[in-house]
């Protein structure tokens, strides 16, 4: 069977679309101030799903900095957060405190992948881009098989992917990634719209693109929001397809997601002007 999140899918009010909010690369104990300001944005969105893309400890992932860091600020609204775990979180072996900090709701313990329903029409699937502790991120793994049958199962929906290692990423310390090939390849079978990704701390926007990082007006738009609180880093190489990029402002993105489309809005935290929005069409 498919796993399922434990928090119950969002239905909008008569008229209304579900909001989906969120960053990665959250907590630093020493820098817990930016995590708490863009928790705050968060705070005043109190309808919204939440989601983090990874790296939610943005240390090593210990009990203690579950405690004293992820838990003092955006643990404020844990209860409608659907996380995804980044490679700091494994940096405790196992990423135990990351599950037993987020319980059920982060997908069966060790596996960390699972998929949720958002309104109407709208499908999300967490995936653990953590390749190593699932058994591969390649071609008939566990977890692409996972997710080629939610996939499949949902089909006529509009579909959102979240992880937390981009596949495409002009971010200095880390870049492209291949190891994702797989799932981008099921995600634009299904016709997919969204990718959610951290790692790369900073924010970036991507046009439509195949899962070769060509442009095409069927393909995914990548997100890169590395921006939860962690320290912002530079730019290295700029990859194709590359439409916005910013560096050296915290804050989280904002999707309002429609019957045949969905915006996106940066908020940036208090403070700070970088922002970007848009509208495009859904595939189906």
């Amino acid at each position: 069977p498919t796993p399922r999140a434990t928090n119950p899918p969002t239905v909008p009010p008569a008229g209304g679309s579900p909001v989906l909010i969120g960053a990665g690369d959250i907590c630093i104990t020493s820098v817990i101030a930016n995590a708490k300001a863009t928790a705050a944005i968060i705070s005043a969105n109190p309808k919204a799903v939440v989601f983090t893309a990874g790296d939610n400890s943005n240390e090593s992932g210990t009990t203690s900095q579950y405690s004293n860091c992820v838990a003092q600020s955006w643990g404020i609204f844990k209860s409608r957060i659907h996380p995804v775990p980044g490679n700091h979180d494994y940096m405790t072996s196992g990423a135990g405190p990351y599950y037993a900090y987020f319980g059920a709701a982060a997908g069966p313990a060790g596996k960390g992948y699972y998929s949720y329903d958002l309104g109407i029409n709208w499908h999300v699937v967490a995936l653990n881009a953590i390749c190593s502790s699932v058994g591969g991120c390649q071609a008939g793994s566990p977890e692409e098989a996972f997710l080629r049958n939610d996939l499949a199962t949902n089909t006529g929906k509009h579909i959102i992917a979240i992880w937390h290692i981009p596949a495409f990423s002009s971010g200095g310390e880390h870049g492209n990634n291949s190891s994702y090939v797989a799932w981008w390849q099921d995600l634009y079978d299904a016709h997919a719209d969204i990718v959610l990704d951290g790692h790369d701390h900073d924010y970036e926007r991507f046009a439509l693109q195949s899962p070769a990082g060509q442009a095409d007006p069927n393909g995914i738009r990548e997100f890169v929001v590395g921006t939860g609180g962690a320290g912002q880093r530079p730019f290295g190489t700029i990859r194709a397809n590359s439409q916005v990029r910013s560096t050296g402002t915290f804050g989280v993105l904002e999707l309002t997601l429609g019957a045949h489309n969905y915006s996106w809005q940066f908020i940036p935290v208090a403070g700070k002007t970088f922002t970007d929005s848009g509208t495009q069409a859904t595939h189906s």
